[in-house]
């Protein structure tokens, strides 16, 4: 793992609006010859599964892409990217792995079209949710990272709209319980070409219409334990034997299957130890 990592650490004004507000933004992540790159390879990919329905969702006008990751070695790059993933693993430890993600194009409205019931309001991982009712506050267990390739750095342009706080709330109220329109206390997400926006899985969030002249473009990558099933099926055979050890770790590899994850000993996992290395003992928990 690129050792310029170590200047990217999480910070302590971090840190604290990630647990107060459920999110954080970093601007900056990618340098503007990196997102080209990474827009060129998205283009790429729009264009293969211009005709495939699965991908394209005509009622809100949008292209979602799961487990997109293997499709382009740019994208790859992004999973322990050196401006972001130690932020990463500072929040959430070392024994974790990539088990979602998804890219959106989301493409331009007619202005004179607009309207407010254009939300969708949800946690990640809503499962777990149900499944842990009777728990409160919820687990974080995950986190997402998203990069953004297009400017939306100003509201109507396909922001994410999020309600700080909410992933500390055991209930929120929508009006009549429908999650489609926007709520007093849900905000958009102003965040420039090239950041990343860190967000906690419990938080509410959504998706929005875009009104700019350029389609938003935005790449996600969901990050949680091990022990915790990959919800995508990724394929990077053509990237493996090229890959270091924490990046094999983050894309699955385990000594030992389901036991590795669950209950790690010694040096089966190689994030660890480069933790432990790096940022010393006390980096280590466990």
């Amino acid at each position: 793992m690129d050792i310029k990592s170590l200047d990217h650490c999480l910070t302590e004004a971090e840190r604290q609006a990630f647990e107060q507000d459920g999110y954080f933004i970093v601007e900056n992540a990618l340098d503007e010859e990196h997102v080209e790159k990474l827009i060129k390879a998205t283009d790429r990919l729009e264009a293969d599964l211009s005709l495939d329905g699965r991908f394209h969702h005509t009622e809100r006008n949008y292209l979602f892409v799961p487990g997109f990751v293997g499709e382009d070695e740019s994208y790859i790059d992004l999973v322990d990217w050196y401006r972001t993933f130690p932020k990463v693993f500072e929040i959430l430890g070392w024994n974790i792995h990539l088990y979602h993600s998804h890219l959106n194009v989301t493409y331009t409205r007619d202005p004179q079209e607009q309207q407010d019931k254009l939300l969708d309001w949800h946690q990640d991982f809503d499962r777990l949710e149900m499944d842990l009712d009777y728990v409160f506050p919820r687990p974080r267990f995950t986190l997402k990272v998203g990069y953004f390739l297009s400017d939306c750095s100003e509201p109507g342009r396909g922001n994410i709209h999020l309600i700080p706080g909410s992933h500390l709330k055991k209930n929120i109220e929508f009006p009549n319980d429908d999650r489609s329109y926007e709520i007093k206390d849900g905000i958009p997400i102003m965040a420039p070409r090239g950041s990343a926006v860190f967000f906690d899985r419990r938080i509410w969030h959504s998706a929005s219409a875009n009104y700019w002249d350029y389609p938003r473009k935005a790449l996600f990558y969901g990050y949680g334990y091990r022990w915790i099933r990959a919800r995508d099926d990724v394929t990077v055979d053509k990237f493996w034997d090229s890959m270091d050890p924490i990046r094999k770790q983050l894309f699955g590899a385990t000594t030992n299957g389901g036991r590795d994850c669950s209950a790690p000993k010694g040096n089966v996992v190689p994030l660890r130890n480069w933790i432990q290395e790096h940022l010393g003992e006390d980096a280590i928990v466990a």
